[in-house]
């Protein structure tokens, strides 16, 4: 284009989420712009009469509601929302539930969970929360591949329709299932709800009810008691790439997908899960040293030993509560720290080998290769891409 574009942001800043996403975007613009912004964050209801004046050459918004409206304007538009199905007409930006939903089920197992429940939303006619019934629906599965029975579930109303009784009926609900038990909710709000319900019946977090929330708004969480765990969905990533897709929309270019998917990469771990909920005390303390020990080189022998049994028996009890190996929880645990650094620190490569206790980064790649089917590099490079616009690019070696 031969002018400054006019882009017209509809993002809520209140949360973390949309503050990635304009964070995202706001990158996009710095590399490749300028563009010049008119930015609303209370949405296409509020802004509609400005945008129908502003002859804006594209769109990003958060929501998919009265979308025919902007159909009419044709001007470029990417949507950011949760739908399973694409709204016609768009470019949409859809969150993975399915990875989602199978990360916070893996949490929540890995702590030893046996109970597992889900808490999500019901949808209105303001809010469609198909996003909340696909995690439900992947989270589900994935608890009944681990040979558990189907999780039950609890669908919250709007909170505007009176939380003083709903969460009263939450807390019968939350008092009712067999404890200890793992709770995924559809999104850190949701999750916040589900903690305020179990102090109400009375009920310890973590000891008694592990709570897992979606979207690792530092806020909520940390506003939350005690901090909540939470899955990190890769925000700033996406405005990136919606404002990427804007851009190539702006300038009439062809084959740009209808749809790109917000990659969710690990979870952010907090105290309403930092617990081993496992009645045997002795691979309740095996895993409680993996999960304390796991930034060191660890070996099977030394876990065997604090446990006070043999190795063998311990082995046994591994393959009967975990379904895997000693060796295999100590490289789930192992890996997945190394994924959190790569993703929430500019430790270098070689730093990060240093500190989990590798003799080299070609054995570190190698170790994390074998987990996470791609390289260290790789790994940050999808769900870090913000560290190398902020202080330089990538190498082997980290950010330069």
């Amino acid at each position: 284009m031969n002018r400054t574009p006019k882009v017209v942001l509809l993002i809520e800043s209140s949360r973390g989420a949309g503050r990635a996403l304009l964070c995202g975007i706001a990158r996009y613009a710095h590399d490749r712009g300028p563009w010049s912004f008119y930015w609303e964050p209370r949405g296409l209801d509020t802004a509609w009469p400005v945008v129908e004046s502003l002859e804006a050459d594209g769109i990003i918004l958060r929501g998919v509601a009265q979308l025919d409206k902007l159909l009419s304007l044709g001007v470029p538009t990417v949507v950011a929302g949760h739908r399973s199905d694409v709204a016609s007409g768009f470019v949409n930006l859809i969150t993975d539930s399915a990875t989602i939903a199978r990360l916070a089920a893996e949490h929540l197992l890995e702590s030893g969970f046996k109970h597992l429940a889900y808490c999500g939303f019901q949808s209105t006619l303001l809010e469609h929360t198909n996003w909340s019934r696909q995690r439900q629906t992947s989270f589900e599965e994935r608890i009944v591949a681990a040979g558990l029975a189907a999780p039950p579930s609890y669908i919250l109303a709007p909170m505007n329709q009176n939380w003083g009784r709903e969460r009263a009926d939450l807390a019968r609900w939350l008092a009712s299932l067999p404890k200890p038990v793992g709770i995924m909710a559809c999104n850190d709000d949701c999750g916040v709800q589900v903690m305020e319900a179990c102090k109400l019946a009375g009920l310890a977090v973590p000891e008694t009810v592990g709570v897992i929330g979606v979207d690792n708004d530092e806020v909520v969480c940390g506003l939350s008691d005690p901090p909540m765990s939470s899955v990190v969905v890769q925000f700033e990533q996406a405005g990136y790439l919606a404002a990427g897709a804007l851009d190539r929309l702006m300038r009439g270019r062809k084959k740009i997908p209808a749809q790109i998917l917000v990659s969710a990469s690990h979870v952010f771990t907090r105290r309403s899960t930092d617990t081993i909920a496992i009645e045997n005390p002795h691979l309740a303390r095996a895993l409680r040293h993996i999960r304390d020990q796991a930034g060191v080189s660890l070996c099977v022998d030394d876990v065997a030993q604090v446990t006070g049994i043999s190795r063998r028996g311990l082995e046994r009890l591994f393959r009967q509560h975990t379904g895997g190996s000693i060796l295999d929880a100590i490289r789930r645990e192992r890996t997945g720290q190394i994924a959190r650094l790569l993703v929430e620190t500019r430790l270098s490569i070689r730093q990060i080998a240093d500190r989990m206790g590798f003799p080299d980064t070609q054995h570190f790649a190698r170790y994390f290769r074998a987990a996470k089917k791609m390289s260290p590099l790789a790994w940050r490079r999808k769900f870090a891409g913000h560290l190398a616009q902020i202080g330089g690019k990538f190498t082997q070696n980290g950010v330069v």
